[in-house]
């Protein structure tokens, strides 16, 4: 059987999995991926709970996470869209160049 307990140490280890690829990838799509894992890490955990204690309230709140997601995948690849077109390259080394 299936606990609450599993899903959320599932759930934290998708969210270190994340963050250890945010923190060492030099790749800007590779760090979107993680920051899209670490929010669906914490989709996850939301889900779980809100199954447990038996209110809707993680499940909606789930819906603002992945609104959220979309709206940074969107604004993430138009930027690395442009910037791979100014540049030709995407590794955040480079993108920091662009500090005044």
């Amino acid at each position: 059987m299936i606990t609450v307990n599993h899903y959320l140490v599932l759930s934290a280890i998708l969210f270190a999995l994340g963050t250890f690829g945010v923190l060492t990838r030099r790749n800007a799509i590779v760090i979107f991926m993680c920051i899209e894992l670490m929010l669906n890490a914490v989709n996850l955990s939301f889900i779980a709970l809100s199954h447990h204690l038996g209110n809707l309230d993680g499940q909606i709140f789930v819906f603002f996470v992945m609104t959220v997601a979309a709206a940074e995948a969107a604004v993430g690849l138009a930027l690395m869209i442009t910037f791979f077109r100014n540049r030709e390259s995407i590794e955040v080394d480079d993108i920091s160049m662009l500090k005044w």
